[in-house]
């Protein structure tokens, strides 16, 4: 199930977060998540399996460069290639894909997801070595709006 985050899940989704790090997520990055929860909580979204909490994600439109975009994606590793980030990513994209302002859809991912969002027809625009920490790399994705 997807439904919208609220702040009791909070400690559970930072559990999570730090079992994907540092294959993932640079350690650094558990303070900027922190942050996105306190400023965007109102669009990110939390996935639970058997009411168990197992990830989340987040989503929001960029008006600057008219893109929808799908953020902090992660899913406890015990429930890795179950579905769940695939139906994640189809229920933002029909969310973000709804948008009037949304042209385009744009992910920064890493190495290790990039070709699970070339999946959904994403395709690399720039890739920066060792951006998030050394040895994970910033591989910035794009697709059109169909």
């Amino acid at each position: 199930m997807i439904r919208a985050y609220n702040q009791t899940d909070k400690e559970k989704l930072l559990e999570i977060f730090k079992l994907n790090t540092p294959k993932f997520f640079d350690k650094k990055e558990t303070e900027d998540f922190k942050k996105y929860l306190g400023q965007n909580g109102e669009t990110y979204l939390t996935i639970l399996q058997d009411d168990e909490i197992v990830g989340g994600t987040g989503y929001y439109v960029n008006e600057m460069d008219k893109s929808g975009r799908i953020t902090w994606i992660f899913f406890d590793p015990n429930y890795s290639g179950k579905g769940l980030g695939r139906k994640t990513v189809e229920y933002c994209l029909k969310l973000l894909g709804k948008d009037e302002r949304v042209e385009k859809f744009i992910v920064t991912t890493s190495q290790y997801a990039n070709s699970f969002f070339e999946k959904f027809g994403y395709r690399t625009t720039r890739i920066e070595k060792n951006y998030w920490e050394k040895g994970l790399d910033l591989y910035e994705m794009e697709m059109p709006n169909k």
